[in-house]
């Protein structure tokens, strides 16, 4: 068997999506695997010729065990990383070793470092909020950047997912004790630009769109993760509206150089109807977004994802039909003052129709502010005859869904 190619895989997933071996043939195949002990769960450790478990996913523990696997069981024929935190590690890793293939470091910098990705969308003649880069100079004139980018705008770090340490700045005095608290060479200034969110979630290969889906936002990732407010997506109809959104995000990926992989981009559609860029992530869609598409349409993205990473072909058909059904997931924020123990909760199967899934704390579970996108305050996916019909269940679920808790007090 130490004949056969060796895929080495970076692995912080605890649930099914962690089953690599699924998405490959075992007998023409080795697997490897570097991963946390949480993500050690979600593994079949039986399946692989080797596994390497180290506190965190940094560059360098990771480095280090890609180099023992390595040693031991010869250099791989790919690395895999299927989490946005790990893309950039796993391309070191092939640097190091001198794996062939995969995203190169340049490509997967460019899909992690904001004003990077905006300026290459942006010089390919398509609209992106405007944006400054910052550095120590820049961050002591807050008057200048509120006068180029207006109010209110957007303090974020370069290369931060899921909105995390994202500001929304509403005056000059507030940003200037925003610059205060960070280091400006990690961060961005952004234009507000008002509209709705949309995100278009899919597959490239060779340089093409495979599959693609559009969706939009009900509340925003910020709103979400700052204000503690729900957050939920809608499958778009086909239609206008969803062909010129995939169409515009396959001119980004044009821009961007994505020849092969999993994306998840988010753009925003203006009340005029113009679309412009926000940002791109080089995996799948978090939260319930891959449990949407394999539950809907039987496409599983997590495979499709790493059997573009390791030089797979697809096993999804080219343009599957992803119309004809509405969907969508609804989460719903922990509960403030953080922690709270939660003391009950109401289903809404049965009650909102078009719900047929959900995953709900158990009484007595502590939240504690880090439950995210996958452990929130409850999770919803539904499914019906339309947008329309999915966004007023969505609606439904958010006025009817009651979680009972108290303030654990610090002592």
């Amino acid at each position: 068997m130490s004949h056969a190619p060796l895929y080495l895989v970076i692995n912080r997933f605890e649930h099914e999506f962690a089953e690599y071996h699924r998405y490959v043939d075992p007998a023409a195949c080795r697997l490897a695997y570097i991963t946390t002990p949480a993500g050690l769960a979600g593994l079949r450790t039986d399946r692989a010729v080797g596994t390497e478990v180290v506190d965190t996913l940094d560059p360098e523990p990771v480095l280090a065990a890609a180099r023992r696997l390595a040693a031991a069981h010869g250099r791989p024929a790919a690395v895999a990383a299927l989490a946005e935190y790990d893309v950039l590690a796993a391309a070191q890793v092939r640097e190091e070793l001198g794996v062939a293939g995969g995203h190169p470091l340049d490509l997967v910098r460019r899909f992690r470092d904001k004003p990077v990705m905006k300026g290459l969308v942006e010089a390919a003649g398509l609209r992106t909020p405007r944006f400054l880069t910052l550095d120590a100079g820049s961050a002591a004139d807050p008057q200048r950047i509120a006068d180029t980018l207006g109010l209110p705008l957007l303090l974020k770090p370069r290369t931060g997912v899921a909105a995390r340490g994202i500001q929304r700045i509403g005056s000059t005095a507030e940003l200037a004790e925003a610059l205060r608290s960070v280091d400006p060479a990690g961060y961005e200034c952004e234009e507000f630009v008002p509209g709705a969110v949309l995100h278009v979630d899919g597959l490239r290969r060779a340089g093409q769109l495979r599959l693609a889906t559009a969706s939009e936002y009900i509340n925003t990732c910020l709103a979400y993760t700052a204000d503690g407010e729900p957050l939920g997506s809608v499958l778009l109809d086909d239609g206008p509206q969803r062909t010129a959104a995939i169409r515009f995000a396959d001119r980004c990926l044009d821009a961007l150089d994505l020849a092969d992989g999993a994306f998840h981009l988010e753009l925003i559609r203006h009340p005029g109807g113009e679309l412009h860029f926000l940002e791109v992530g080089l995996r799948v869609g978090g939260g319930p977004v891959a449990f949407l598409h394999r539950d809907l349409f039987g496409i599983d993205l997590h495979a499709e994802s790493f059997r573009a990473a390791i030089g797979l072909p697809p096993r999804v058909p080219a343009d599957p039909p992803l119309t004809g059904t509405g969907g969508g997931w609804l989460l719903m924020p922990e509960p403030r003052p953080l922690p709270s123990r939660v003391l009950a909760r109401n289903s809404m199967r049965g009650v909102v129709p078009e719900v047929y899934h959900e995953a709900l704390p158990a009484v007595g579970t502590v939240l504690d502010g880090t439950g995210g996108f996958d452990r929130p305050g409850g999770v919803f996916r539904l499914k019906g005859d339309s947008a329309a019909a999915v966004h007023r269940a969505a609606r439904a679920v958010i006025a009817g869904y009651d979680l009972k808790s108290e303030h654990l007090q610090s002592s």
